[in-house]
């Protein structure tokens, strides 16, 4: 079993996978403020309500997009499964040839959906991944990653929304069945699911206007679940794409990890 922990803004999610089965998916939240051990703690104590045992876990990897926190976390990972686990950094083997101004400034998150995207789908692809900002990205007709857009993710505008007017409330997002709504929660949720899904279509849409060429859309995030079955265009909705591409990279890069012990 390899544990793969993808760690993002807002949550951290844990997987265990086994071949290519995921049998573990957990998110817990990301918090700037805890120490490795509690971090250790949190983890250990899901594995124990889930029953996996730490022996049968073989190596572990880490992609984070929180560098703060990521030392706490392979540290916390060492004292849980007694592994060192490998990083999600510039220089590691992806099989993804990235053609962007600065190709070590891509984000691990970016490069593991890309990694996923190119084994599991193919490509051209596009690939969305929202959580606490929206990424859109390009996997073009080579294979490579060129590049993409960063925008504002839908809590995130949604909290922007409430904080900055003094009328709007705070709402939990669910789709009306209408667009074109009465009261003032149902126009906010309906702007944000129907706007988000109809900004996806259009991006989609253009990006494979400026390639030339069309493209498989794939999305990927905690919140893509609310948006994905209201876009227009056929988008794959898989859950577990970070999990999946974390588990390749591993792979890719574990005679690397075996040397440096």
């Amino acid at each position: 079993m390899i544990l793969t922990v993808d760690m993002g803004n807002s949550h951290i999610e844990l997987g265990i996978l086994e071949g290519d089965e995921v049998i573990l998916s957990e998110r817990i939240a990301t918090d700037i403020e805890k120490t490795a051990s509690e971090y250790a703690v949190l983890i250990h104590s899901i594995f124990e309500i889930r029953n996996i045992n730490v022996d049968d876990i073989k190596g572990g990897i880490i992609s984070s997009v929180v560098p703060p926190l990521t030392y706490e976390l392979k540290d916390a990972i060492k004292k849980v499964t007694g592994k060192t686990p490998l990083v999600v950094e510039p220089g590691i083997k992806s099989g993804v040839r990235v053609r962007i101004e600065d190709p070590k400034s891509l984000g691990a998150d970016l490069l593991v959906g890309a990694v996923a995207v190119k084994n599991k789908y193919g490509y051209p692809a596009i690939i969305t991944d929202m959580g606490t900002a929206t990424t859109v990205t390009v996997i073009d007709k080579n294979g490579d990653f060129i590049g993409g857009v960063i925008m504002p993710g839908v809590a995130t505008s949604l909290n922007a929304l409430s904080a900055g007017t003094s009328k709007l409330p705070k709402i939990n997002l669910s789709a009306p069945g209408k667009v074109v709504c009465s009261t003032t929660e149902e126009c906010m949720s309906a702007g944000m699911i129907y706007g988000q899904a109809s900004m996806l279509d259009g991006l989609i849409t253009k990006m494979e206007r400026e390639l030339g060429y069309p493209c498989k859309a794939i999305a990927t995030g905690g919140l893509a679940r609310l948006i994905v079955p209201y876009c227009e265009r056929e988008i794959t909705l898989d859950n577990n794409l970070m999990l999946t591409g974390l588990k390749i990279l591993y792979d890719k890069n574990r005679a690397s990890l075996i040397q440096s012990h």
